[in-house]
């Protein structure tokens, strides 16, 4: 018996039909049902997150305390210099402050981070309250930066005015704002990497790939990032786009800008690390980074791929379900299952776009369904439905695949190991592998007092 759907829902909810390669017109890009309990986040979490992992920023969060809390340390990116983008700051608004304007608290807090850190670098971010109070914010960051030389800018994110989509842009904004005083800066044969964050490493691992074939990347966006890097940023001759939902405006702003140029490349899973890599080397036409990008791929493919296929066989007959940020990730995310023997039967983004559910509905085997800002609710109706083996998703996710006694994997920010990269393909077959074939989930269903059912089954 097939799932059912809210009329408010329908159109964002498809299944893949016998031959549609279209998507089947999918609605994305849309504000979330009222109600419906919706994975996204705010427009000033969305600001945040492409900004956090810049190691020796300040990041000032002008709103209730509430707001720094919930962003706190949110990616788990890595630092090979400073810290400081690890602790959280706050101007912590009263009561008395929404009456009377925050916008002199706001400037004492600057006052007093630049005594105490005197940061190169001061993100301000305004959120809800603010939007609503309407502190000039621009003006205090503007005076901040007359009086101590440092950059203080401002990241005008309420939470109310869309969704994480339009603080990934925000956060473009931002960032272009840091960039355009050094837009002159002399071009090198080199990269600049946009979209990766270095959780557990990966930055580092995408970097010495690169050093391997001969190209030098010149800054990140914005794992391991910091002022100074990120001002050198122009002077690369390719940005390459790793997460394009949260970098392809800002790629967009520095090809009309400053003239560079931007391909989108994976390197999750064999097939995407592999073309990523090549399409990179390919790029600049040099004959000697070609030859080194291919033994770099065939070197590095063949060791990762034998670890696959030892995995493969405990991978017959499995389910898998994927629900992530960004319809981009999803894609990779489905040809890797594919290289393991593992069927896709259901997948998802919060931030999907049109042209990524089209190559979805291409990827995936007919009457797999295909959803956009799901909720719960329906991730949990459908993978009982589909009788999926394990879900792929984030945070907010592991507490519904452990209640239904599904394996989980987690692919979002919080992650201690890299799936990035050729050792990204090693630890994403091998953490599959002792999640999905655990006696627990076994003995879960058997012993548990609660009755999860049997797979494909209807509550």
């Amino acid at each position: 018996m097939r799932t059912q759907i809210l009329d408010e829902r329908k159109k964002s909810i498809i299944r893949k039909e016998r031959g549609d390669c279209g998507g089947g017109g999918i609605n994305c890009e849309a504000a979330s049902v009222s109600g419906a309990v919706s994975q996204r986040a705010c427009v000033y979490c969305g600001a945040r997150v492409v900004l956090n992992p810049i190691t020796d920023a300040f990041h000032l969060v002008h709103g209730p305390i509430g707001c720094a809390s919930y962003t706190w340390d949110i990616r788990g990116s890595l630092t090979s210099g400073s810290t400081l983008f690890r602790q959280a700051f706050s101007t912590d608004l009263q009561e008395r402050d929404i009456i009377f304007g925050g916008a002199e608290k706001l400037s004492a807090a600057i006052d007093e981070a630049m005594r105490i850190y005197r940061p190169k670098l001061i993100f301000v971010y305004a959120t809800c309250i603010v939007g609503v109070i309407g502190d000039d914010v621009e003006a205090v960051c503007r005076q901040a930066e007359k009086k101590y030389g440092n950059r203080v800018v401002a990241v005008k994110a309420p939470g109310f005015a869309g969704h994480k989509a339009e603080g990934y842009r925000l956060a473009g904004n931002a960032l272009m704002t840091l960039l355009k005083p050094h837009a002159a800066e002399p071009r090198e044969k080199s990269i600049n990497i946009l979209g990766d964050y270095n959780l557990a490493g990966e930055m580092w691992i995408i970097k010495n790939y690169m050093r391997e074939i001969g190209l030098p990347v010149i800054s990140g966006f914005t794992g391991d990032a910091s002022c100074d890097t990120l001002t050198q940023a122009p002077g690369a001759s390719l940005n390459v786009v790793q997460c394009a939902g949260s970098m392809t405006h800002l790629a967009r702003r520095m090809e009309e800008e400053f003239g560079i140029p931007w391909i989108k490349a994976s390197f999750f899973g064999l097939e995407d690390a592999t073309r990523a890599i090549m399409d990179i080397a390919e790029f600049f036409g040099d004959q000697a980074v070609r030859a080194r990008a291919a033994a770099l791929t065939q070197r590095e493919s063949a060791r990762a791929a034998a670890v696959v296929a030892r995995c493969k066989p405990h991978f017959a007959g499995k389910k898998a379900a994927i629900f992530v940020g960004g319809g981009f990730k999803a894609i990779s995310l489905i040809r890797q299952f594919t290289e393991m023997g593992i069927e896709t039967v259901i997948v998802g983004a919060q931030t999907g776009k049109p042209e990524e559910y089209a190559v979805i509905a291409g990827l995936v085997n007919d009457d797999a369904v295909i959803l956009d800002d799901a909720n719960p609710a329906e991730l949990e109706a459908f993978m009982k439905e589909k009788g999926a083996d394990i879900l792929v998703g984030g945070v907010k996710e592991r507490p519904l695949a452990y209640k239904l006694g599904l394996a989980f994997c987690d692919h979002n920010h919080e992650r201690k190991h890299p799936l990035a990269g050729y050792e990204g393909v090693v630890n994403f077959a091998r953490e599959i592998n002792l999640s999905i074939n655990s006696p627990v989930w076994r003995h879960m269903r058997t012993s548990c007092r609660f009755s999860f059912g049997q797979p494909g089954e209807r509550p």
